[in-house]
């Protein structure tokens, strides 16, 4: 009897717990055997390229990687089929959609089902698949937890890990130095790891994608902490994070196929905006940037991307085409990948963790 294939990917950036979904799958498929799971290297890359880079997923590949930051898949966020970059006979580049080309190139290799390891933008690849008649399913993979139809993504609570303890290194040297130190977190159009950050830290200040800023009130803020006799301040600002009436501090990347521009740098803006407010102290900024990315996942994020891995694969037996692997109300589970990338999963305003941190002194600078 013929084995039954699924193909696995990860896409986007990376994450720390992918290598564990990859492992969770692969363990759990083998326990069916019947079944032989394939790697696409580089996200759907793998499967348009010729030769295919296609790769089979073992015991012997998986062994101990859970503990390994990355993907031993590769990934790649310059590879849309939908939208491919292609490079004209006078050097220029345009896009085409491979979208048909690469469900017919899976189906030509015998591979029943895909299970695709990415956030918001991969599981909208993913939808477009799946509408057009690909099994798959999708797992949701970003440390900027801005997917909906799940209380947390896998590697989010590693970004928020790395985040804290470097905050509580900025703690020693901006109480040495009596400073202002800003700190620039990841998260794109959502402040998950800011405001988590912030919490766990201790931040005075703690600066938002949902709420725009006043920077007259974060100078009152400091002033108030410098007022008091404490000669030393924290920021914590997301990268999405901008001034009321302001826009976001990013730029259009340059790179063939990216699609996404590219921020980072605001800490720096608002240090500018300190400084031309009256603000007196000195100002440190750190930018955390892909440190956030890397490394070891904690243990709930390897535990988590288990879970998911083998859900995933469950889902593949089950025939439950379309869906989405979910963490919800502290069970796996799953929705349609149409209800995960509806909206946004950003910080509610008005939610209980925000209240909370204002009511311990947290500014938003609103």
């Amino acid at each position: 009897m013929a084995k039954r294939k699924v193909l696995v990917l990860t896409g986007g950036g990376d994450c720390p717990g992918l290598n564990a979904v990859i492992r969770g799958i692969v363990k759990r498929a083998k326990t069916e055997k019947n079944w032989e799971v394939l790697g696409s290297v580089e996200a759907f890359n793998g499967v348009l390229k010729d030769p295919m880079e296609v790769i089979e997923l073992n015991d012997k590949i998986t062994a101990g990687i859970h503990v390994k930051g990355g993907t031993i898949l590769k990934t790649t966020n310059k590879g849309n089929p939908f939208d491919f970059p292609i490079q004209e006979k006078d050097g220029s580049w345009s896009t085409i959609d491979r979208s048909g080309e690469l469900v017919e190139r899976i189906k030509s290799i015998g591979v029943d089902a895909v299970i695709s390891i990415g956030g918001d933008g991969s599981q909208r690849i993913s939808q477009k698949l799946y509408e057009q008649g690909l099994n798959i399913i999708g797992v949701p993979k970003t440390i900027d937890n801005d997917l909906s139809g799940t209380d947390f993504t896998f590697g989010f609570r590693t970004a928020v890990q790395i985040a804290t303890d470097s905050f509580d290194k900025l703690v020693t040297t901006a109480e040495s130095h009596h400073r202002v130190m800003i700190m620039e977190v990841m998260g794109r159009g959502a402040g998950w790891i800011a405001l988590h950050t912030a919490l766990a830290g201790g931040a005075e200040v703690c600066l938002i994608p949902e709420i725009p800023y006043d920077i007259n009130k974060i100078v009152e803020r400091l002033n108030q902490r410098y007022d008091q006799g404490k000669g030393f301040a924290h920021i914590v600002i997301a990268e999405g994070a901008r001034p009321k009436k302001g826009k976001v501090t990013a730029v259009k990347s340059d790179e063939v196929g990216y699609e996404h521009k590219r921020l980072g740098g605001v800490a720096y803006q608002l240090s500018e905006q300190l400084k031309a407010a009256g603000c007196e102290a000195d100002i440190r900024e750190t930018v955390l940037g892909h440190t956030q990315r890397g490394g070891t996942p904690i243990a709930f994020d390897r535990i988590l991307a288990t879970l998911f891995g083998v859900k995933a694969f469950e889902l593949v037996l089950e025939g439950e085409y379309g869906k989405m692997v979910s963490y919800k109300n502290n069970k796996i589970t799953a929705v349609s990948i149409e209800e995960a990338i509806r909206k946004y999963n950003i910080v509610n305003k008005n939610s209980f963790m925000v209240k909370a941190a204002r009511s311990i002194g947290i500014s938003f600078g609103d």
